[in-house]
């Protein structure tokens, strides 16, 4: 296969396995001004954010499209250009915070099980247009809907615990700018998401994105939740509700209950449309779950088909000697995005 001429040298040296320039440089802003892709079934490296040292086969009209920096006409899922969506396709995320100590990163921190909003903003900005509507219906703090008030995008959340949900009110009206444009279409509904999602609209949602309870494994409060957040005065559970998802023991019992929930999604998304649900694997005594492919299973069934998987690296999280020194026990430092389309007809 030969090499594209209208690379730079750097492009053409790493093809042909040399080595790499530079970390950080963007081969694309290196392309001669004026000049037109050919011989485009060829191999180029780009070397930017997430696709840093990937290669990547192109068609004439990608690689066009690359250069121009345009929105394709015919994209009808969201309003990225076509080099902003390779990035966005990569499937090992960094998951970016504000850091505990930032002001804005307070009311998020209260919850047990938070998720940033800067990662959700991500997967709205691939899965929406904006004005889309954006469904959470284990909203929590209201990362979701602080991230659809930035991005434009119509956010409704459905919390069951009253303090946070109110906490998601206060977070919109503290963290997000008042010319925001989609800052006062926020709608937080308190009241239990077995009921509250069969009720919405057939076909009125354009995605829906959560990040659900972790059945009743937030009880275990081992050295980590004493350290890290019962010293600090932090929540170490969801709440007592009964009707929390969170106070389920039972795993099989907790699995069909969160899929039932998950499923009926599927009556207010459009179809077509996309579902991202954030899941991390766990530990349970000696036993290793692995929620994200329990979940993924039980959703076939219920009109999503798995579509991808996003791992979500957390290089943040401490590291504690679990198993030291008799067994191996890993320090689960990832969640997974599950990526489901709607399937039904």
């Amino acid at each position: 296969m030969g090499l594209l001429p209208w690379a730079s040298p750097d492009c053409q040296r790493v093809a042909k396995g040399a080595e790499k320039p530079s970390e950080g440089t963007d081969l694309l802003k290196q392309l001669r001004p004026g000049s037109k892709p050919s011989q485009l079934d060829h191999q180029i490296l780009l070397l930017d954010g997430a696709m840093e040292g990937a290669i990547v086969e192109l068609s004439e009209e990608l690689a066009r499209d690359l250069t121009q920096a345009q929105v394709d006409p015919r994209n009808k899922l969201n309003e990225l250009t076509s080099r902003e969506w390779m990035s966005e396709t990569v499937s090992v995320w960094l998951q970016r915070g504000l850091g505990a100590q930032h002001p804005d990163a307070q009311i998020e921190r209260q919850h047990p099980a938070p998720f940033s909003f800067s990662d959700v903003s991500r997967m709205i900005r691939f899965f929406t247009k904006r004005g889309g509507v954006v469904l959470d219906p284990f909203v929590g703090v209201g990362s979701t809907l602080k991230a659809c008030a930035l991005e434009g995008r119509v956010g409704i959340g459905f919390e069951l615990n009253p303090h946070y949900a109110q906490l998601a009110r206060e977070r919109i009206e503290r963290e997000v700018a008042p010319d925001a444009p989609t800052r006062t279409q926020q709608k937080v509904v308190e009241g239990d998401a077995r009921k509250l999602v069969p009720s919405l609209e057939y076909d009125s949602v354009d995605f829906v994105m959560t990040s659900p309870p972790y059945a009743a494994i937030l009880h275990k409060e081992d050295h980590k939740a004493r350290q890290e957040r019962r010293s600090q005065g932090l929540d170490t559970r969801y709440g007592d509700d009964p009707a929390d998802l969170g106070n389920i023991r039972d795993y099989p019992a907790f699995l069909e209950e969160l899929a039932t929930i998950l499923g009926a999604c599927s009556h207010p998304l459009k179809p077509g449309k996309y579902m991202a649900v954030v899941v991390g694997d766990f530990r349970h005594k000696s036993r290793y779950v692995m929620f994200h492919a329990d979940l993924a299973r039980a959703l076939e069934t219920r009109n999503f088909g798995l579509r991808g998987i996003i791992v979500l690296y957390q290089r943040h999280k401490r590291v504690f000697p679990y198993g030291y020194p008799f067994s191996y026990v890993p320090n689960i430092h990832n969640q997974f995005i599950l990526v489901l389309q709607n399937d039904k007809q």
